[in-house]
């Protein structure tokens, strides 16, 4: 089973990039981030084309999670647990049931949390002690499941190009970072990390100053699973090739081979 995380940074904008990707990696499961689309908007027919089922939490003009699956897909949630009068489309959950097993994916969109410290950095610091909560009453199942997306999080200094540029950014800062260790240190593998544990592993590069060009980017699309989901992990990888498309996101895919 190949399960995928993509931010796509606008999901009609990207529309022809997204399905040169679908059909050049296949994933079995694709979670998406960012898609910029209400859920009437979403761009289904192309993507169901392909065998695709299409389960969506959309929010018109920011943020915005899916799931695809060419396999069967049962127990669609949304929105993460904790705070019922949080309203942004951030989290999507669902079992898959692959050939030799079912794996719980869950999809997320963390906060930014920028400008830090302020009102912003707050809401990302409460967002992540929600899904530490999530964590655990999933891990307390003891069975396959990972949670996957653009976590906003630049998890140690060798994750980015300059830790001195992002010093004192939400996506580094001590806070992120302790709040992020905080549920690795539950027991999930990090999958990059631990396929690839060579420096320059980059998932995003800004717009601006030619960053991509220069390779100065930051590891901040993770795939963290359970004990059980790690069992299954053969590999991990970064499609860093997406870049060089015409009007790329500013993100890459990155994907994992579970043996399930």
């Amino acid at each position: 089973m190949i399960v995928a995380t993509f931010n796509i940074n606008g999901v009609r904008a990207r529309l022809p990039a997204l399905l040169d990707w679908l059909g050049d990696r296949k994933p079995d499961v694709a979670l998406f981030q960012e898609l910029k689309s209400a859920d009437d908007s979403f761009p289904r027919g192309p993507i169901e084309d392909l065998g695709y089922r299409v389960e969506i939490h959309g929010q018109k003009g920011f943020n915005g999670v899916a799931i695809l699956s060419r396999l069967p897909l049962e127990d669609v949630t949304t929105g993460l647990p904790g705070d019922p009068d949080d309203v942004q489309a951030r989290w999507i959950e669902a079992v898959v049931s692959g050939p030799k097993r079912a794996v719980r994916v869950c999809g997320l969109y963390l906060p930014n949390g920028n400008p830090a410290p302020g009102p912003k950095f707050d809401y990302k610091l409460d967002w992540m002690a929600r899904l530490e909560d999530r964590a655990r009453a999933l891990l307390a199942f003891e069975e396959p499941f990972l949670m996957a997306g653009d976590y906003n999080v630049i998890p140690q200094p060798e994750d980015c190009w300059d830790p001195a540029v992002w010093a004192d950014d939400a996506l580094f800062r001590l806070e992120t970072r302790t709040a992020f260790r905080r549920i690795v240190n539950l027991g999930f593998t990090d999958a990059l990390s631990t396929c690839h544990s060579e420096p320059g592993n980059y998932t995003f590069w800004d717009y601006q100053g030619g960053r991509w060009r220069r390779n100065h980017g930051a590891r901040i699309d993770h795939l963290l699973l359970s004990p059980q989901a790690a069992d299954l992990l053969i590999d991990c990888h970064v499609d860093k090739y997406v870049r060089n498309g015409p009007k790329p996101s500013d993100h890459v895919p990155v994907w994992i081979e579970l043996n399930a």
